[in-house]
């Protein structure tokens, strides 16, 4: 990878990361023994209006190879003026030598990293022979991580719910016209009884999937909550469940584990493994079929260099 810097539009990401390749980036940079990923840093910075928005920075690198720094801008009146609240870049440098690469939009990558790093966790912890699928959230990772999922296991039914209706039709088509065998689910609590995987996308402050309803087997995506106010799953979900995170550091961070662990029901000891333990195989993944499993994503910055690099090295330009 040399010459002249590059932009990958989002576009151009969404092309240049299918679902298969990018699932397999991810899985093999957490073998790579020289990949790293410190700890990220957030700043408040005032808006026009003099409001708090905030600054967040995740570096990551593979020594020799590449190093990616991910900026995310936080905007939460954003809403209001019809502009999405979260906006991100990514560059990515030389590990080699330092110079630059280029930069590529961080919105998309960020949505499909996100969805294919719960694919990873679910390639080892969802039943073989799992084959009804619920997504429950309307957004941008609505129909990614669906998508997502349904690259690692084949699904007969592919539930959506969300609050409006409207919105989860419009997911519901959007992954039928993607040949996903989707439908509309009108009632959370039936579905979550009859799901082998749930995986869920919100912005939710309150439980919204209840651990008593989850059949033998079942396996638990969570991906919308990243404070510890934010919560998908109730503590019955933690109390059965084997429980897996991305990384524990900041998984514990929100609300579906930090809540249970304030709470005394679990312990960061409860956490059987990472996603390293998982894709390095350290750790096995389910154990039985019977096994309830939970996988809390938070994301970190290693996905992010998956990612980036695979970006530049299939959309690099030779002549650049």
């Amino acid at each position: 990878m040399a010459g002249n810097p590059q932009f990958f539009s989002p576009q151009q990401v969404s092309e240049l990361l299918p679902w298969p390749e990018l699932i397999s980036a991810i899985e093999q940079i957490l073998h790579v023994e020289g990949a790293h990923a410190p700890e990220r840093t957030v700043h408040t910075v005032p808006d026009a209006n003099g409001n708090d928005a905030a600054l967040l920075m995740k570096p990551g690198w593979v020594a020799g190879d590449v190093i990616a720094i991910k900026a995310v801008t936080f905007f939460p009146d954003n809403g209001a003026l019809d502009l999405p609240t979260i906006n991100a870049g990514v560059l990515l440098f030389s590990g080699a030598n330092g110079t630059l690469l280029g930069a590529c939009d961080g919105n998309e990558l960020t949505t499909r990293r996100t969805a294919a790093a719960s694919a990873v966790a679910a390639k080892r912890l969802a039943r073989a022979d799992a084959k009804r699928l619920l997504v429950v959230g309307t957004g941008a990772l609505s129909p990614m991580t669906a998508l997502a999922h349904c690259a690692v296991r084949d699904y007969d039914i592919v539930d959506v719910w969300g609050r409006d209706n409207d919105k989860a039709l419009r997911v519901s088509n959007s992954l039928v016209a993607e040949n996903i065998p989707a439908r509309v689910a009108d009632d959370l609590d039936a579905a979550v009884t009859e799901a082998d995987v749930i995986t869920c996308v919100t912005g939710a402050t309150s439980p919204l999937v209840k651990g008593a309803l989850l059949k033998d087997g079942a396996h638990v995506d969570l991906i919308g909550s990243f404070t510890p106010e934010m919560r998908e799953s109730d503590d019955d979900v933690v109390r059965r469940a084997a429980v897996f995170a991305d990384t524990r550091s900041d998984g514990i961070i929100a609300g579906d584990l930090a809540q249970p662990i304030a709470a005394g029901i679990i312990t960061v000891d409860d956490i059987v493994a990472d996603l390293a333990e998982l894709a390095t195989g350290a750790h096995k993944g389910r154990t039985s079929d019977d096994q309830i499993t939970m996988f809390k994503s938070a994301g970190f910055a290693l996905e992010d260099v998956a990612a980036a690099k695979l970006v530049f090295t299939a959309g690099r330009d030779p002549g650049a």
